[in-house]
């Protein structure tokens, strides 16, 4: 590695914990090959109730605002789903809208089904629906216990008092909780147990992945895998697992920022469980009142240790042996690091088995299957409305979503498809001489036959590139999978691969992603436009109006359902204006 090296550069830092800042930032920054990178551009959900008097139970991702209450953050949009599907059942708290709760008239189809209290129609008070609200607070922090507790006397104290159609709905509350904490009860623990986080690293067949499991409130939320890049040394050697640990927990917790650029301190949970120790512990003599869990605390290196414990407040455990239900938490992210490695070794080598049939079939010449970019293009449209093109890209033998993109399509006559064809390979190609060798496609994949060949010939003839590049997808009879035929630009005879062929298998892979992501936005821009379209129509509605119309009523069958009073409340509609609008959508 130290041959490697052109030069070298010092910064002097007041303190170890700058220095780790520093080195952190400019890992991120620059990703160095021979320094381990985690980072993935995801970001984590949370369950959010709002400051509003009858707060909006949701998922949420992005910037808080501290007028709400989130809990979390979850692994993935599954566990948060779950566990708002949950609230809902058990202490019905609404999901709608603001703009939908302040306009109801009547309550809606969830109330109907038990999974809404219908607060919007004064159907319980403020009051109420606060201690409602209370409880989920108390189950998402999980104090599960407490909350049976408190429903189990008030449905008794309801029964002494004879009202028996209030208590029968808290038998059904209980019964309703009662029934998903036995569901869960390999994933709960007894109260008190707090937010934890599990970090495994494992490594098979030279393939590292690092396993983070989210526990709160002492429910088990599900994990998340991690393979981080750039672990190997010029000599090929893997590092340590204490130091994978130690640059994920820097890479993981110190990158986390809210929109405002402050750090997300309760992202960090104050126990942090590992499946390595760190390469700095603790004593190993503990005090007789600790437990024997204790006994294996351990802390990160100095700086890394300080600098969590500062951003997030308050002090950070870190365990290496712990004991009981953590234990079994522990060898579960472990068992799932493995099995995450396994799938990807699969998906890996059938990847490389379809990528390598692909490039052999078509005489690719390529040092290695890392180099093969395909770009694939595809266009979606309804009887010539909202027309869109789509590229997708595969590299590096996977999709890269990140360069996926999507292009509208203008000035031709609806639904002629070459012209659209025509349009998207200028744009995309236009600067084709300024791009990067790797940005350079070594195979244009284009969804049609011999017409869109055609275009892309002609296109890629004026901008003086490689027509060998190009290959057609023609469907077969019945548009049947397998059928496909392989049409070339260069005069190459046209080639039918079989069902059963791997190249061919990628081809199809590429070509579906293609037309899932074009058809994607070709609907959102035509349900874009069929919902902006009424109101636009209207002479003396702007796109400010619109926007606080729309705003106002939750969407168009909400300003169609308005009266004129209600339409000439919004800021900016006349009363005038407002029977013009009412006129108009009736």
């Amino acid at each position: 590695m130290v041959g490697k090296i052109a030069r070298y550069e010092t910064t002097v830092t007041r303190s170890e914990t700058e220095a780790l800042i520093l080195e952190n930032n400019l890992i991120k920054e620059l990703a160095p090959p021979f320094n381990i990178l985690f980072r993935d551009d995801k970001s984590y959900p949370y369950v959010m109730l709002t400051g509003h008097q009858f707060p909006r139970l949701a998922s949420y991702r992005g910037k808080t605002d501290k007028r709400n209450h989130y809990f979390g953050p979850f692994p993935n949009s599954w566990a948060v789903r779950n566990s708002v599907q949950i609230l809902q059942k058990v202490f019905r708290l609404r999901t709608c809208e603001d703009s939908v709760f302040k306009n109801r008239s009547r309550p809606c189809l969830l109330h109907q089904i038990h999974r809404c209290s219908a607060p919007c129609v004064g159907r319980l008070s403020a009051d109420q629906y606060g201690q409602d609200v209370a409880q989920a607070t108390r189950f998402l922090e999980g104090d599960h216990g407490r909350v049976l507790s408190e429903l189990e006397k008030k449905m008794h104290a309801y029964s002494d008092a004879m009202e028996f159609e209030m208590a029968a709905v808290l038998r059904d509350r209980i019964a309703d909780l009662s029934s998903v904490l036995q569901q869960q009860s390999m994933d709960t623990v007894a109260d008190g147990e707090g937010d934890v986080d599990v970090i495994a690293v494992a490594q098979m067949e030279g393939v590292v992945c690092v396993n983070l499991a989210m526990i709160r409130g002492g429910r088990h939320l599900g994990d998340r895998a991690y393979f981080p890049k750039g672990l190997r040394s010029s000599s090929g050697e893997l590092p340590p697992p204490a130091e994978i640990l130690e640059a994920f927990i820097a890479q993981h917790y110190l990158e986390e920022k809210s929109g405002d650029g402050e750090a997300t301190t309760n992202l960090i949970p104050p126990v942090l469980i590992l499946n390595h120790p760190l390469r700095k512990l603790v004593d190993d003599i503990a005090a007789p009142e600790e437990s024997a869990e204790d006994i294996s605390e351990q802390s990160a290196p100095e700086g890394l240790h300080d600098l969590l414990n500062a951003q997030a407040g308050k002090r950070i455990t870190f365990l290496h042996q712990p004991q009981g239900q953590r234990r079994h938490w522990l060898a579960m992210a472990e068992g799932n690091a493995k099995i995450a490695i396994a799938k990807r070794l699969v998906e890996t080598g059938g990847q490389l088995a379809r990528a390598r049939a692909l490039a052999d079939v078509l005489a690719l010449e390529l040092e290695s299957l890392e180099q093969l970019r395909i770009e694939c293009f595809d266009i979606s449209h309804t009887s010539g409305e909202a027309t869109q093109a789509s590229c997708v890209v595969y590299s590096k033998n996977a999709m890269q979503s990140s360069e996926y993109r999507r292009f509208n399509i203008n000035d031709i006559t609806p639904g002629d498809d070459y012209a659209a064809m025509r349009q998207v390979l200028q744009r995309r190609y236009a600067n084709f001489q300024e791009l990067p060798v790797e940005k350079m496609p070594q195979v244009i994949l284009i969804d049609g036959g011999k017409g869109q060949v055609e275009m892309a010939r002609q296109v890629l003839s004026e901008f003086g590139m490689d027509i060998s590049l190009i290959v057609g997808v023609a469907k077969g009879e019945g548009r049947k999978v397998g059928l496909e035929t392989l049409i070339f630009a260069d005069g190459r005879k046209s080639l039918e691969l079989g069902i059963d062929s791997a190249a061919l298998l990628l081809v199809a892979q590429i070509r579906d992603e293609a037309h899932r992501f074009a058809i994607t936005g070709m609907r959102a821009k035509r349900a874009k436009a069929r919902t902006v379209s009424q109101l636009e129509e209207i002479e003396g509605i702007g796109a400010k109006r619109r926007q606080k119309l729309l705003a106002r009523f939750g969407g168009l069958r909400g300003v169609s359902n308005a009266t004129i009073e209600e339409l000439s409340s919004v800021e900016g509609i006349s009363t005038a204006l407002a029977e013009l609008i009412y006129r108009q959508l009736h």
